[in-house]
């Protein structure tokens, strides 16, 4: 039997194209950086850059940001086994604004559609699903059809062999919702009709949630934290994680503990990235079994070591980075700049 994935994550893909000039309206910006991106596949690599096995499931047009998606993968040790094309749509290209510390508008270019929301269900591998450690997918795979069934195919065959079966703990950790609200992919926007309804049908799958306060609201209808993790839980996870930006985050487990983490201060260059690592991180910190409060320490560290570099994918921390923030205090300028010595 083949050794089960550390974290398999399922979803979004694409190339973002992050100006180097910051500051700057994109209309006059003159030179851009290259890199891997989407939500759920930085998260694969986040968790990589941790010495985790990891794979993500995904779709890429037959073009040559396909190709330079699958030597980016290749490149940081994530398995691209399960990254396959789609002949009639183009491979995602993302730009983004840089305006810090708070402002980062992102502009998507996923039409007629996108090809990681023609991922189908009789293409999944799932006993490879079953098996992994970590299955993590995102709000936005509920979206469109075929995603959404594949998805929801996904966590119910997590959820019914959890049910049927008694894996040691080791081999099944959790099944992470990262609700991953971008109205702009679904039908209606803001006003959508069918989110609540899809994103709750998701929930009763998972053991972990992971939302910020406008995603949790979708979630559940709650704004107010406490509020929105208490909704998660009677929703169906064991565990609910409520990020709350320069607040920092809520952490509340069915068994009645606690964490509420104070963000690491950082000098915020790009925030965009900062969630998947985060992500990563309270994977690698589910693994490791730690408790939940030292989980959100090192997870909020490892988001502001991103949040201090301009790039998402290769901005991602390696461990001695997150526990030198974390004995330091703070997202130093050598931290930010990276091993080696330029900022990522």
């Amino acid at each position: 039997m083949p050794e089960p994935y550390d974290v398999i994550t399922m979803g979004r893909i694409g190339v973002d194209l992050y100006p180097l000039d910051i500051g700057v309206p994109l209309a006059r910006v003159e030179t851009f950086g290259k890199f891997l991106g989407g939500s759920p596949t930085n998260v694969a690599v986040a968790a990589a850059r941790l010495g985790r096995r990891t794979a993500v499931i995904t779709r890429t047009g037959r073009d040559a940001f396909g190709e330079y998606l699958h030597q980016e993968l290749r490149g940081f040790g994530v398995d691209d086994r399960w990254v396959t094309e789609v002949e009639e749509y183009p491979t995602p290209v993302t730009f983004c604004e840089i305006f810090p510390p708070d402002d980062f508008p992102l502009h998507f270019y996923r039409q007629p559609k996108a090809p990681d929301l023609e991922i189908h269900p009789p293409e999944l591998d799932l006993d490879a699903v079953r098996d992994a450690r970590i299955f993590w997918m995102t709000g936005t795979g509920l979206s469109a059809e075929p995603s959404r069934a594949a998805t929801l195919a996904a966590l119910q065959a997590r959820s019914a062999s959890a049910r049927t079966e008694s894996p040691a703990p080791e081999f099944r950790t959790a099944t992470v919702f990262d609700l991953d609200w971008r109205p702009m992919f679904w039908d209606g926007g803001d006003h959508s009709s069918v989110a609540p309804a899809r994103y709750r049908e998701a929930l009763a799958h998972a053991t972990v949630a992971v939302g910020n306060i406008d995603e949790c609201e979708i979630a559940t209808g709650e704004r107010e934290p406490h509020a929105a993790a208490r909704a998660l839980l009677a929703a169906g996870v064991e565990l609910a994680v409520v990020k709350q930006g320069p607040k920092g985050v809520l952490a509340v487990h069915r068994d009645g503990s606690t964490a509420d983490v104070e963000p690491l201060p950082v000098e915020v260059v790009n925030g965009l990235g900062a969630g998947d690592a985060f992500g990563g991180a309270l994977c690698h910190g589910l693994l490791a079994g730690w408790d939940i409060a030292r989980i959100m320490r090192y997870a909020n560290a490892a988001g502001a070591i991103v949040a201090s570099r301009i790039a998402c994918s290769s901005a991602m921390p390696f461990p001695d980075e997150v526990e030198r923030a974390l004995a330091e205090g703070a997202v130093t300028e050598a931290i930010a700049a990276g091993p080696s010595g330029a900022a990522s």
